[in-house]
Order: C-alpha cells, then structure tokens, then sequence
C-alpha cells in the first residue's frame, strides 16, 4: 500500500522529494509518491454553461433585466484550466494506484490550498479513498518530515473546514461578477465602451482611494495664529487652551521672555516594530520603484527556495519553535544584510513579538540563508534583494535592544499653561538596525524627539499654523486602511492591489504615479456609481470574512450565506442608476446613449499585446473557448447565418483597415467544413436544401448539383445547379449558383404555394396550370396561371393574370 503525496506545485514537490528521500520510496516505514498539482487544475465554467439550456441565454447577457441570478441554479461547474492536461494525467494516474492520499498543500488562512486539492479530487472522482492531512509551517526539510510522521486523518472533504470556507469564498466572488455586470452596463449606456470590474476587496479600494482623493483634493487651507514660546533647543511651548486668530495682527501681544522649569525626566522604552506583513512590505518597497506585483512574485520565488518564510500568512507574531530555529542563523544573516552583531544582543525571546499561538508565522528569513545580497540578487534579481534585505533587517530588529530616551517635560516659569516635552535619545537600539519611519518626514515632526533636551529660557512668538491636510493616498496610505479593518491577509490585500493597479490591465482602477495613487478613468466611474452601494463597502468584506469563520466552524453553511447576494444584487442596481446620473455630470457623458457591441479581450499571441475585437461575426457570438483559441493565433470554425441560411465558415484573427482606422477582428479564411487533414468541405445544406452524400460527393469532385427545392427568403421555391468553387479569388469555396445552365425540374413551391404532383407533371410536360393563394413580396395575394417555359436564356415559372 502506498500513500500519494499531493503537493501544490513542482517546487514543493521538489522540497518534499529532498526532506523525504526521494520522489518515491519509504520513510520511516511509510511507502509514498509525491506528485503534484499546479495551483487550481480546474476553474468555474461560464454563468451560462452552469445552468440549464432554458436559462442560457439569461446568464450570457449582459444587461440588467437578467439579473440576479439565483445560486440554486447554477451547478457550479468546473473545467480543466489551459495547459494543464499532463498535471491531470498524472495526478489520475497516481490518486488509482494509492491506498492512502494525502493532503500536502499549502496551509494557508483562506483555505486555498484545501480548495485546488480537492477541486482535483472532486472532478477526477477519487472521494473514495483514505485521507490525511500534511500540516507544516514551511518548507524546510525538518517541518515536511515532522508533518508526514504526523499526518492527521481526513474523514471527507465537507468535514473540512479549511475547504468549506474557501468554497464560499470562491463561489461569493463568481457571483460577484454579477456587480461588474451592473457598473458595465451604467458605463456602456453612457457610451464608454469599457469594463468596471467590481468585487468586495477591488471595490473597497476604489472607494477608500477616491473618497480621499476628494477629501485631499477639496482641501482649503484654514491658516491661524498663536502665541507659543519656543527655547533655545528648539522646544515648543503651547497652552491648548490659548485662543487663535485668523490673522497675525489680530493676536496681543501680552507675553515676555521667561525661564523654563524642568517638571519631570522619565526614562521611556519603545520595543521594536512588529514584523512586516506582505501588504507593508510591499508599501515599504514602492517607495524604491518595485511595483506589488513584482513583489509578490519575487518573494513566492524566493519562498520556494526556502530563502524567506512562508508569505500568505495572517501572522503577526511567531512561535517560540520558530524564533528557536532562526536563533542560529541570525549572525549569518546579519552578515548578509551588513548588520553588526553588536547590536544584536537580546537574544531572548521577546512578548511582543514570539507567541505560542501562530501558524506560518510572520514573515521573515527562511532556513537557507543565502552567502551574500549579490547572491540574492543574482538569483531573484534587484526585487530580491530589496526584499530580503528589508525582511531580513525588520526581524534583526527584534533581536536588537529596545529604543531608550528620557522624556523631560517642562513648563514656561512666568506662564505655567505653556508646557513643553522633549524626547532624548539615550540608546538607538533598534533603530540602528531597522527604522521604518527612516525618511517619514511627517512620523519624525510627531516625536518630540530632541537630541538636546529642555533649554533653559523660552521667548514668546507668533505660530502661524493651519488646519492639517487629508493625506494624498498612497499603498501605504491604502494597506492601513485595510489592515485598520482586519481585512484579509497582507497577501490578499497585496494581490489585490497589484490586481487593481496592474499597467498592462486594459481597464485598470487605480494608478500609481510615484509613492502616490490616483483614479484611472475607469476607477473614476466606479468611484462615481458605488456610493450607497453594497459592493463598495467594506462592512461587506467584513461580513464575507465573518461568514467564512462561521462555515469553517460548522455554525452556518455556505448556501444560507449566499442567499443574501441577490438582494445585494437589486439593490446595488437601483444604486447605481441613480448615481449614473452623477457619473454623468461629473465626467460629462450623454444619457442613455447607445450599447455598443459586445467586445472580447485579451492578449494576441501574435503580437504580445491586448487587443478588443467584435465578439460577433455573421450571426454567431464567439464561445469563450473560441475567444481563447482566437487570441491565440488559432483557426476556429463556426457555422454563420445569412440571408441565405446556414453557412459553415474558418478564419483566424488578423489586422485589418477601416476607413482609415486600423483594427483587429475576425477574418474570415474561406467557407465550408473543414476535414481532418485541412481540407474544405461543402456546406450541410444551401438555402434550405440539405445535400444527400451523393451531392456533396459531386460537389467536391467538381461536379455540378442541380435541385428544384431551394427556398429563397421570401419564401419561394427556385431551382438551380449549384456548384462549390471558388467565386473570387482569395475568398476560399463556397457555394456558387448557376442559373444560366438552367435546370429541367420545375419548382416544388412557387409565391408560397407547394404544388401538387400532378401539377409539376403538367408543368413539365409544358402545359398551363391555374392556381390560387400565391403570395407575393409586399405580402398581397393573388391567383395566377402558370407555365414553365424558357425566358431570358433559362426555364422558369411564368406567371399570366386575367
């Protein structure tokens, strides 16, 4: 019996292959096989191909009068993500041959890793085995092996918390979708051809950055002025309760010069900074021009090679285990990042920052420290570097002593209200080693930091001060706004950030202009149309997070919480209409102007780059499979409609020229089916006419067809030879009519009307048949008799009235 070892990706895979002893093998009596998944094998199918074929179309449309959809609906159907068929392959392979399967994904806070493991179990249909669970803190060989000796058994994927409050989860955001579909379509009925991307954490953003960028940007400076005293030091003596004016002139001058009286010196600790979370570390290094999602990448990378420690965790602290297992290496990291060691002398661990409680830990160096930052860089690039350097000296940090100063207060001897403090550093500590507040200007005017202390004779003068100005929002700005809420993970905040300010996004919401965040103009309109609304509030991502706690508790299930959406949904509609109005005016967009149509996007394989073209060509809407294999520089075939009916059509995407204007769309290669090996095939059927095998034989050999039964759009019955050739050059085959070589058959109908067999045997023997009811093109009725004969160079009806 063997027990299959499912890691999350190749990388640890590799990391467990190297703890355990190899691929595949025994430890420590226990036959296994490592194999591994490739983050989520499988993704939720499109709204209209979860529901049934009557509720199709309502879930592809993109317009208000189909919405909200109903949860129960939906079948929550999954299928395989692209290039993905040899991980499935041989993950099926494996999960048949084990006895025992066991669960060796990331043990993240969300649950992801819980949810793609058994998404994979699920689809490939293995609920039937034995389970445990791996539960380690990293990747270090150590952590693997302790957490395979101990793996916890698994009764079934519903009894697991972790996975059932990441499938709510992911099964709220896909019903999300359902708020960008409402903010779309208020944006396509202003004329903006544009998608408004909504969802609880994206939506949350754009309103926290524009609400302060008004608030910034609506700023009036209110100056005042006071009499104050300042010393000789530099100290400043103020009374809270001394009036203030509008202009200097106004205040009196009533106030001398006049010693000082030292009331107090108090000696002041101030313990390190707590360990950086992904969402700070990130903001920290924005500052230095490393966008979010760099960050993000470069540190998973560097997790990956066990250089730093695990990075979507919700720890703020570590364990006593885990500040015990970096103990020995602080000297080498130290010498890495060009710390003293010194400096490092509290060795023990601190309250503050080790707890017992924790998982992953916070984040910090990992168990490989590496030889130099050259190394780091060399290997990780400049982002790397940057990011251990900054993770590595946060956590030194913690091993330094605590920041000493003596606070002194005084007041102003003749004028006792006016009272000062002054902060004297004694010990740097810390902050020899880390200070992240280093070049904060604004965190440094707050300390009441002086190297000097108290002076000794202060001297009254005019401030002249103003009311404070709303901070312009940055990511730093953005993340405490966040973290303030408890809102996700620094990973999820980061990931999502980087989301949102994405440069090669085609709608992005948010920009980054330096250390500073403004609107995109697609953020912008949904700044303007989420006031009031359920989505753009963070007391919903709150209340998502609370449920998600629940269901992994078992104190509520994920479909009761669902319920709730569509009325979110409805309301969010009648939000948005009427703050439309507002989006309106403020970026001056006519009212109801027309919905342009639907647009598909993506990167061009061809060229690298996103391009929107037409998701309609000659009657058929392209499938999301189609729009993918298009973009990537695939031909596809469809069956198209015309006013002839049916047609079968190939083409690819390609550049083309309008009127001047250059653009992407679909270009049509040629008509027909096509067989196995490229080759061109007739059409199924021609204006009503569906061809026998023996016709369309003839018709690739060459050969002309001739039928009497085409049924114009009229309605008429014609006859004709058809042909499949080429018409005009370069166009591809198709079929061509020949009316010229006439045809021997009369008509089978003829103005609406079928006719009798008799009278196609008297109009073919020549004679004249009297008939009734014909319809003619305007839709009036009359009766006519009839011949068939030649006219014009060929046999047709011939229609005499009287």
């Amino acid at each position: 019996m063997v027990a299959i070892v499912v890691a999350e990706k190749p990388s640890a895979a590799r990391n467990m292959a190297s703890a355990l002893g190899d691929q595949e093998g025994t430890y420590k009596g226990t036959s296994y096989e490592i194999v591994n998944l490739r983050g989520h094998l499988y993704e939720f199918a499109q709204p209209h191909a979860m529901v049934a074929p009557s509720l199709a179309e309502k879930y592809r449309k993109w317009d208000l009068s189909s919405l909200p959809w109903s949860p129960g609906d939906l079948s929550w159907k999954r299928e395989p993500q692209k290039n993905v068929g040899d991980v499935i392959k041989t993950l099926r392979g494996a999960l048949a041959r084990g006895h025992e399967i066991v669960i060796a994904t990331d043990l993240d806070p969300s649950g992801e890793g819980d949810l793609l493991f058994w998404e994979a179990i699920d689809e490939l249909g293995f609920h039937g085995k034995q389970f445990s669970r791996m539960e380690f803190t990293d990747e270090s060989a150590a952590s693997l092996q302790k957490a395979f000796e101990q793996r916890r058994p698994v009764k079934s994927m519903r009894d697991e918390g972790a996975y059932r409050k990441a499938a709510y989860r992911t099964q709220f955001d896909f019903l999300s979708m359902q708020f960008s579909r409402i903010a779309t379509a208020m944006a396509r009925s202003s004329g903006e051809n544009t998608v408004l991307r909504q969802g609880r954490l994206k939506s949350a953003m754009v309103t926290l950055v524009g609400d302060q960028l008004k608030a910034h940007n609506d700023y009036v400076k209110k100056p005042f002025f006071q009499n104050r005293f300042k010393d000789e030091n530099g100290v400043m003596y103020t009374n809270p309760d001394e009036p203030r004016f509008n202009s200097k002139d106004q205040v009196p001058q009533q106030y001398g010069p006049s010693p000082v009286v030292l009331d107090s010196k108090a000696e002041k600790r101030a313990a390190p900074p707590k360990l950086l979370d992904l969402a700070a570390l990130s903001s920290a290094l924005v500052s230095q021009g490393l966008k979010a999602q760099l960050t993000l990448k470069t540190y998973q990378a560097m997790y990956e090679a066990q250089v730093v420690s695990y990075p979507r965790t919700e720890d703020k602290t570590i364990t006593p285990d885990q500040f015990t297992e970096l103990a020995p290496l602080v000297d080498k990291i130290a010498g890495v990042v060009g710390v003293d060691t010194a400096l490092l002398t509290h060795r023990e661990p601190r309250k503050t920052h080790v707890k017992p409680q924790g998982a992953h830990g916070a984040n910090r160096p990992g168990p490989k420290v590496p030889s130099s930052l050259d190394e780091v860089e060399q290997k990780f690039g400049k982002a790397g570097r940057l990011i251990y350097e900054t993770v590595a000296k946060n956590y030194l940090a913690v091993i330094a002593e605590d920041y000493v100063y003596e606070q002194q207060k005084g007041h102003v001897e003749k004028y006792p209200d006016f009272v000062g403090i002054a902060n004297v550093p004694l010990s740097m500590g810390w902050k020899l080693v880390f200070d992240p507040d280093a070049g904060d200007d604004a965190a440094k005017g707050d300390s009441d930091e002086n190297g000097q202390g108290l002076g000794s004779h202060a001297e009254p003068f005019v401030f002249e001060g103003a009311n404070k100005r709303p901070e312009h929002p940055s990511m730093k700005w953005l993340m405490k706004q966040l973290e303030k809420r408890d809102v996700g993970t620094g990973a999820t905040r980061t990931s999502t950030y980087s989301d949102v300010t994405s440069t090669t996004a085609k709608y992005p919401l948010l920009v980054e202009k330096g250390k500073k965040l403004t609107l995109a103009r697609a953020g912008k309109m949904s700044w303007l149309l989420l006031p009031g609304t359920h989505i753009g509030d963070l007391a919903l991502t709150e209340k998502v997070y609370a449920d998600m706690r629940d269901i992994a508790d078992g104190k509520i299930t994920a479909e009761e919480c669902l319920k709730v959406v569509a009325d979110w949904v409805r309301d969010d509609i009648d939000t948005m209409q009427k703050n439309a109005a507002t989006m309106r005016s403020a970026l001056g967009l006519k009212e109801d102007a027309v919905v342009r149509k639907e647009r598909a996007e993506g990167v061009w394989s061809k060229t690298g780059t996103s391009v929107a073209f037409s998701r309609e060509w000659g009657g058929h809407r392209f499938s999301d499979q189609e729009v993918e294999r298009l973009l990537a520089g695939e031909t596809i075939e469809f069956s198209a409609t015309s006013r002839a009916g049916t047609y079968d059509v190939f083409g690819e995407l390609a550049e083309d020229t309008y009127k001047g204007r250059q653009f992407v769309g679909f270009q049509k290669l040629g008509f027909g089916r096509r067989d196995a090996h490229g080759q061109v095939l007739p059409p199924k059927e021609w204006y009503k006419h569906v061809f026998t095998q023996d016709e369309i034989d003839a018709l690739m050999a060459g050969q002309a067809v001739e039928a009497g039964d085409f049924v114009s759009k009229e309605g008429n019955t014609f006859a004709c030879k058809v042909f499949f050739k080429e018409e005009k050059k370069g166009e591809g085959k198709k079929i061509v009519p020949d009316f010229d070589a006439g045809t021997d058959a009369p008509p089978k109908r003829w103005c609406g009307v079928e006719f009798t067999g008799d009278q196609i045997a008297a109009l073919t023997a020549g004679k004249t048949i009297e008939g009734k009811g014909f319809t003619s093109k305007k839709g009036k009725k009359f009766d006519a008799k009839l011949q068939w004969k030649d006219e014009g160079g060929r046999k047709r009806i011939v229609p005499s009235f009287g």
